[in-house]
């Protein structure tokens, strides 16, 4: 797959990785991460990411115990973030390290978001919620050595979720992921993230 990140400068890219393991997550998503962008599949196209970004790629049936014994971060990617740059990754991954806490990427919320309330049986919309303090999750999500040692299990489902969770036990650090960076949760979507990732190349 040709690198469409070439002029992707905003990190510094010959930072020396430090060595971590990822696994792209895919389960629970839907024929989604099968669909094809830039004429691959968007779980081939996160792999790839991942690869690039200097982590060790492994799967699920990678014991537990032995993501736990290697004393490594660990990187949780998502295949519906497919068009995520390697150097944010790695980025996350130094970021996850040198603050010992969850790294979670994120994007800005743009759409309209509403408050909405239950009177009398009725769903009743409010009024405007500020965007400027919502954020969504996107991808990677990275946990520090100590943070995976802590845990009994592989952490999965949907992203949001597993951000939330980890928040309420660990400190947890969001870190602006590029726009190429966004999640996809449909067809259109994934035409949409087709261009702009073209145009960035």
């Amino acid at each position: 797959m040709e690198d469409p990140y070439a002029d992707y400068d905003e990190i510094d890219e010959t930072a020396e990785v430090p060595p971590a393991l990822g696994i792209v997550a895919e389960d629970g998503r839907g024929s989604l991460p099968f669909a094809l962008i830039h004429g691959e599949a968007l779980v081939a196209a996160a792999t790839w990411s991942l690869g690039e970004s200097g982590v060790t790629p492994v799967d699920f049936t990678t014991s537990w115990e032995g993501i736990v014994a290697a004393e490594e971060p660990l990187v949780l990617h998502d295949a519906l973030c497919p068009m995520t740059p390697p150097a944010f990754i790695a980025h996350c991954v130094s970021t996850a390290l040198a603050r010992d806490a969850v790294v979670v990427g994120v994007r800005p919320v743009t759409d309209t978001v509403k408050n909405l309330t239950v009177e009398d049986g009725v769903p009743v919309l409010g009024a405007t919620v500020d965007r400027s303090t919502l954020v969504s999750v996107a991808s990677p999500i990275v946990l520090p050595p100590a943070v995976v040692a802590a845990l009994d299990a592989w952490p999965s489902g949907d992203f949001a979720d597993i951000a939330g969770a980890l928040a309420r036990r660990f400190p947890v650090v969001s870190v602006e992921a590029p726009s190429v960076g966004r999640r996809v949760a449909s067809a259109d979507d994934v035409r949409l993230l087709e261009s702009l990732s073209a145009a960035a190349q």
